[in-house]
């Protein structure tokens, strides 16, 4: 049976600040995002974005102050196996070593597990081998079931990451810098898998520093710099070339194109 989270909230943070070794590199962050909300984290490279999407997956954790919490679907603490039922991460690459001869299929059932590939004794039910089927379709990647993940293209393998991450119909997705590595042709590919995941519901939380990553599902910009958020609102009145000039340090413009925005 599905756990009932606690909190419609996937996040809700007051005056978070994290350290790298001695250095405070997020400062008093204060964030809320919903469960199905469809939201993009924008800022210069070095500026904590990732520090930011660390903290919200407890692989790092906040300064200890009397005024400040950070909540996690309503909650203050969790076990982490229990947290990562209900996140998809897409990972750059399969975690942990490198696996070349995991098949598409068997990396999609992966994540289940939160596995870099299936280990003999993990037990994979029918329901699992179906499920990832269904992935495989609805990705519009079924050609690579059984295509080894080492003798796939980058833009390949970023499809089938996000099959793994969704396998499991997790609550919300993250993806941290999607389109880094990826050509053209497969940049397309996965803003048009992005687009189809947004449209049937999914919460998308995006790390990017590329402006033309920001579907336009995407409803909601939070904008970064130096560790600290500066700006936080409907897409529309974030993405001004303005906002842009200051937040990245130069001289924009921009432009709109069917719901996409384009700075030069």
């Amino acid at each position: 049976m599905e756990l009932e989270l606690d909190s419609p909230l996937f996040i809700e943070m007051k005056n978070i600040s994290v350290a790298r070794g001695d250095a405070v590199v997020l400062h008093d962050i204060s964030l809320r995002v919903g469960q199905q909300e469809h939201i993009a984290i924008l800022g210069p490279n070095g500026c904590g974005k990732s520090t930011l999407i660390q903290t919200l997956t407890c692989q790092r954790y906040p300064l200890v102050r009397d005024d400040s919490f950070l909540r996690i679907f309503g909650r203050d603490r969790w076990d982490l196996t229990e947290l990562r039922s209900h996140l998809g991460t897409v990972a750059t690459e399969l975690p942990g070593e490198r696996t070349p001869h995991t098949t598409g299929r068997h990396a999609v059932v992966s994540g289940f597990f939160s596995s870099s590939t299936l280990w003999p004794h993990f037990h994979v039910t029918e329901a699992m081998w179906q499920r990832a089927d269904e992935i495989l379709h609805l990705l519009e990647v079924e050609h690579l079931r059984d295509k080894a993940v080492g003798h796939m293209s980058v833009g390949e393998t970023k499809r089938i990451l996000i099959g793994r991450a969704i396998v499991h119909r997790p609550k919300i997705l993250l993806l941290d810098e999607p389109s880094n590595g990826l050509d053209l042709a497969a940049q397309w590919e996965l803003r048009h898998t992005m687009r189809r995941l947004a449209q049937q519901g999914t919460g998308i939380l995006l790390i990017t520093h590329h402006l033309s990553d920001i579907l336009p599902e995407i409803e909601r910009v939070v904008m970064m710099q130096a560790g600290r958020i500066v700006g936080d609102g409907a897409k529309a009145e974030m993405l001004t070339a303005d906002r842009l000039q200051r937040l990245f340090a130069v001289e924009v413009e921009l432009a709109e194109r069917n719901g996409f925005y384009h700075a030069w």
